[in-house]
């Protein structure tokens, strides 16, 4: 399968000159200017952005209450996104990347969050896993992994969290989980036997997981805290490599309050997307200003929808429940928002 730029679907982008608006048949109205999502983005921006909203309207919208009532796995539409470069957005061309930077890659990510939050999630995770190989691979490694990768041929998941036994009572609780959140503490080891290593371990919580042919594991291979920890690509099939069973995923006024959410959510994501692109020092603590601020903006939002909706929005029949569902998990989800206060206080004690 080949990976085709977003720049050479004049097809597709000829369709969508009219105005940034979702397609009439996904029953959303079209978006007025105080939270028009393509505000302060160049025309580039805006037209990957629009490709993104209609794929999302199209190909995921439409199926995503499925999708999630019968815990699918869309490979199909997966790699219709890569077709578009969605499957290695800021990975190097090279490679068979759309080498985006990370503003490009927040935009194209929201977008595609209209149509099924879960999905883009996993998505989300996939880049990340090819750009670690891409960033810090070798280039063996780069071309042998990256190129289907960016394709979707292949699918990739990022292996962290593990699982733990319940603590003891402490006050405040303590998560019943060994690490994530608190990555430094990981268990999981590799040990060096020849030219291959030995891992032992388990992992939990992983977005893809028995489904994806690449897992990007943490492991222990040092001393304790985090200059200890090394990152070895495990393939499907690896003998020793098993899973075990999925785990289940469970006005006016008000309205005018979850657009400003909204919009300042979007504004601390591009704005943090550019410090980390340009690698500026202030870029973990306002990644973890925008990380913190956005999941817990976005599931007020949800949740606020469902409010709204009264009994009818708990109903499988309705899509908001999805969204409250899916955006819940992401304060807790890539280092907890708890985490992500200590990381930004730090940051002030250090100033």
């Amino acid at each position: 399968m080949l990976w085709v730029p977003w720049w050479r679907v004049g097809a597709r982008l000829r369709g969508l000159r009219g105005g940034l608006q979702a397609p009439a048949e996904s029953g959303r109205r079209g978006v007025v200017s105080c939270i028009d999502p393509s505000t302060g983005l160049n025309e580039e921006q805006k037209e990957f952005q629009k490709v993104a909203f209609n794929f999302a309207a199209r190909e995921m919208a439409p199926n995503m209450a499925e999708w999630d009532q019968k815990e699918l796995f869309p490979v199909d539409v997966m790699r219709k996104a890569a077709q578009l470069g969605f499957g290695g957005i800021y990975v190097r061309t090279d490679v068979g990347g759309s080498g985006l930077s990370r503003l490009d890659t927040s935009v194209i990510f929201e977008a595609l969050a209209t149509g099924c939050t879960s999905t883009t999630a996993y998505i989300s995770i996939h880049n990340m896993c090819a750009w670690m190989i891409d960033t810090f691979g070798s280039e063996e490694q780069r071309h042998r992994f990256c190129p289907p990768l960016c394709t979707m041929e292949k699918f990739a998941s990022y292996c962290l969290t593990e699982p733990g036994s319940l603590p003891p009572l402490r006050f405040p609780p303590v998560p019943a989980v060994g690490s994530g959140s608190d990555a430094a503490s990981l268990l999981t080891s590799a040990k060096r036997r020849g030219d291959h290593y030995v891992l032992s371990g388990s992992k939990a919580f992983i977005s893809g997981g028995g489904e994806a042919d690449i897992y990007v594991v943490m492991c222990r291979t040092g001393g304790p805290g985090p200059k200890g920890i090394s990152c070895i690509v495990v393939e499907k099939g690896t003998p020793g490599l098993s899973f075990g069973k999925k785990e289940r995923k469970y006005l006016q006024f008000k309205l005018a309050d979850m657009v400003a959410r909204l919009v300042a959510s979007r504004l601390m994501i591009r704005n943090a997307a550019v410090a980390l692109q340009e690698e500026r020092e202030d870029a973990v603590a306002l990644c973890s200003m925008a990380k913190l601020f956005a999941t817990d903006e976005c599931f007020a939002i949800c949740n606020q929808a469902l409010q709204m909706h009264g009994g009818y929005g708990y109903l499988k029949d309705c899509a908001v429940q999805q969204y409250m569902r899916d955006s819940r998990v992401h304060q807790i989800l890539e280092g907890s928002n708890e985490v992500m206060r200590i990381l930004i206080s730090r940051s002030l004690l250090q100033e």
